[in-house]
Formats: C-alpha cells, structure tokens, sequence
C-alpha cells in the first residue's frame, strides 16, 4: 500500500511539474504582478504608523512623538471635517446612482439598435469622453456654463432666464453638476460590460419571447434585466465601496470660495492639511477613515447580497 502511494504521488508531482513548465510564462507574469503590487500598494501602508504620530520633516518617520488617537480625535471634532464627509458621501452616492442607472439604461438602447452601422460610431463616440483628462473635462464646462456660454445663450434665446446664471457659485447647483460631469465622461465606458452581459444571454428566449407576442419592452423587462441581474450586483457591490471616492480634480478645479461649503471632498481636506498646512499625521488620519469605511460598506453591500441569495464577490 505505501509503495502504490509513494508511486501515486510521484505521478502527481510529474503531472504538476510538468504543468509548472507549461505555464512558466504565466507564473513569471504572475510573480512578476504579485511584486508590484507589493511594492506599490502593500509596502506603502507603512506609512499609516504616521497616522499616530506627530510626524516632523525634521525628525522624520522613526523619531517623531506616538501621539495614539489624538488626530481621529481631532478629526471627528472639526466641524469642516464632518461637512467634507457629507460632501463625500453625497457625492459619491449621486454618482454611484446615476452612472449605474444610465449605463445599463445605454448599454440596453445600444442593444436594441439592429443596424450596426449606426449603432458601432454610437459606441465609438460614447467612450471617448472617458479617455479625456479630467482637465480637458471641467474646461469644457467652464467653457459651456459661463456667463457667455452656450447654457445660458440657450436660456436667454428660448425666454428661460432674463439674466445670466452664475452655476459656479450657487451651492445647490454644484453636486447636479458634478454628477453630469461624471455622467457625460463615463456612461459610455461604463456601459461596455453590460453590453457584454447582455450579448451573452441566450438568443432563444427573445426567439421564444417574439413567438408569444412580446414587444421590445416586455423582452427588456423579462429577458434582458434579469440576464444581467448577476452583473450589476456584482458590480454595484464593488462601486460601492468608491462611495468616497466621490473625486478631486473635478471638485477641486470647479470649486471656489462661494460654493466651498458643498465642494470639498476628503481627498481635499487631506490635501489641505497634508501638504498645505504640513500636518501629514491628521492628512494619514483622513485617509485611514477612508479607506477603513470604504472596506466597511463593501462588506455589508456583500453580506447583504448573501442574505438575500444573490451574487456576491465572496
């Protein structure tokens, strides 16, 4: 019995190895990634120690003074740091709900337009906007919602408005116009995954749909939706933790003092403090809170999904 072993697992460790060498291609490119990301995304988080320390240029990471808590503890009683994670969170969420929404919404019209030749320069077009720089972005809307821009040209041409709107410094139109931005940079790139979902969904049943007398609608809702039910979960449980990844260029360059109470972002805040105000113990500290919350959502948009029977990431 135990020579019939050592035999059995003799042939396994040929087989193995010989798989190892069939794929040593792959396994380099693998270790090769696993490095990097190691050095770039794992090693870097020994900077959070900074986080409870009052850390000093001059006496540098190993010699500044451990100060425990004392920067959460600021941080939770400064009251600008509380409206920046309001703004954050709003932000975030507008987002996350408007750019789902009008992707698969996009990813379906895409679908249903049978002529390919119209249909493929719509696609073309649609993702190009998200190859732009967020620079390039917010020009074109400094350009489009200025006093003489072609907004408020249109308004006054159609009777809208008498005078001219001033977008940039009412607050309240300040979030609408940063989830249009987001809107119009990335729904198309956004919506390339459900339109391979929908590809993937057996052709038969919109046949057998047809022969029952379903209309375009009635294919939409009982086909289509739920076919990439599985993707969107998957994919709003991973946004989901980007709720406060809400941006910062945008926020940053449209932003001014009039509407500062509804612009700044963490990431600002973080700036601010970080490189401004030479504090980088509470800019670590602000981004901790972060990425810890971040973590928090995703579990519990996870386990909420699991509760509920559907897709989930783990």
């Amino acid at each position: 019995m135990s020579s019939e072993k050592s035999s059995e697992k003799k042939k396994e460790f040929a087989i193995t190895k010989k798989e190892l060498i069939k794929q040593k291609v792959l396994i380099i490119w693998t270790v090769v990634f696993v490095i990097y990301g190691f050095i770039f995304y794992y090693l870097p988080l020994v900077g959070w120690l900074m986080a409870f320390q009052n850390y000093k240029n001059k006496t540098g990471f190993f010699h500044s003074k451990w100060v425990g808590l004392t920067k959460f503890k600021f941080l939770f009683s400064d009251a600008t740091f509380i409206r920046v994670i309001r703004n954050t969170f709003c932000m975030g969420t507008l987002n996350l709900i408007f750019t789902t929404v009008m992707a698969i919404v996009f990813a379906i019209l895409l679908n249903e337009i049978r002529n390919s030749g119209i249909k493929k320069p719509i696609q073309t077009i649609s993702y190009l906007p998200h190859f732009l720089s967020w620079i390039i972005v917010t020009g074109i809307l400094n350009d489009a919602l200025s006093s003489t821009g072609i907004v408020n040209e249109l308004l006054k041409n159609f009777g809208l408005v008498k005078d001219t709107v001033p977008f940039f410094s009412i607050p309240a139109l300040f979030w609408p116009i940063v989830t249009f931005a987001h809107l119009w940079k990335e729904t198309g790139w956004n919506a390339i995954i459900y339109l391979s979902a929908i590809t993937s969904i057996d052709p038969s049943l919109y046949e057998a749909a047809s022969i029952d007398g379903a209309g375009r609608w009635d294919k939409i809702k009982h086909i289509t939706l739920p076919g990439i039910k599985s993707t969107i979960i998957v994919l709003l449980i991973m946004n989901m933790g980007n709720l406060l990844n809400a941006g910062f260029e945008v926020q940053y360059l449209l932003g001014n003092g009039l509407v500062k109470s509804v612009s700044d972002t963490i990431d600002i805040y973080v700036l601010t403090w970080g490189i401004s105000q030479n504090d980088y113990s509470l800019g670590t500290a602000a981004g901790i809170f972060k990425s810890v919350v971040s973590i928090v959502i995703i579990l519990l948009a996870n386990n909420t999904a699991k509760k509920f029977g559907e897709e989930r990431l783990f």
